[in-house]
């Protein structure tokens, strides 16, 4: 692997809060989705993204970052992987992840590719039926397995941060740019992957980035405490890597 499975790791952080702006809409069949448009006079015409989120799904957290993604001109989508069956918040003692990824909560609702990659590709489609023409990938922790897949399907240039689960294959068969930030302290993207990631990467011969952040842990650009000087600053310039990546590579 290029990146550990999910583990409790995943499960730490701090649920923020704000005022979303954008809406719940229905892509393709009856999935439910999470639509943050730009204003119009910041709108990257036919730009957009699909954010493919962590194992809390279509949350406060995830909507408030796709808010800041459309803020930058970026139409951003995120759809619900899950049909509903998120990862429990806040997650039950004993909780198992990697049960709950095989199987789904109720045993008949797996959380794996042969369910997942469908979702990804009608969110992809539903961004092509918009108008958007450049579409970027963001990844957050399970969700970064989903962009580096989907190259083949639309994405065009991808964002990791933390990343779980990911394949040495799969990374090596991406076909655009990709941007990844890492925690200096991650039980799943430590530096043995890291490090195998890059010479991945290099290979490819493809634009890519790698950003390591001090004092912070798996999960900090999206759940980072706003409250701790150093999260703050980490999950923010986490923020601004992913945009001017795509920045870079789609306008």
């Amino acid at each position: 692997m290029a990146s550990n499975q999910p583990a409790k790791c995943c499960t730490i952080g701090v649920r923020h809060q704000g005022e979303t702006t954008g809406e719940l809409i229905t892509i393709a069949n009856n999935t439910q989705a999470y639509l943050a448009t730009p204003p119009a006079d910041k709108n990257h015409e036919g730009v957009g993204i699909v954010y493919i989120p962590d194992i809390w799904g279509i949350s406060t957290n995830s909507q408030l970052l796709a808010d800041q993604y459309a803020a930058n001109g970026y139409t951003t989508l995120i759809p619900d992987l899950f049909h509903g069956d998120k990862m429990p918040e806040p997650m039950p003692k004993g909780f198992d992840i990697m049960g709950w990824i095989t199987n789904g909560t109720d045993g008949k609702n797996p959380h794996t590719p042969s369910t997942i990659d469908p979702v990804i590709v009608d969110a992809i489609n539903a961004l092509k039926e918009r108008g958007i023409t450049k579409i970027g990938g963001v990844g957050y922790c399970f969700g970064a397995k989903y962009v580096v897949r989907h190259y083949k399907d639309g994405i065009q240039a991808g964002y990791l941060a933390h990343p779980s689960f990911v394949q040495e294959e799969e990374l090596a068969a991406i076909t655009g740019p990709l941007s990844i930030a890492a925690a200096q302290t991650d039980t799943i993207f430590p530096t043995d992957k890291r490090q195998k990631s890059e010479e991945i990467l290099i290979k490819t011969g493809l634009p890519f980035q790698i950003n390591l952040f001090s004092g912070v842990v798996h999960g900090f650009a999206v759940r980072g405490d706003p409250n701790v000087k150093v999260e703050k600053f980490a999950k923010e310039q986490a923020f601004y890597q992913a945009v001017a990546w795509f920045d870079e590579h789609l306008l």
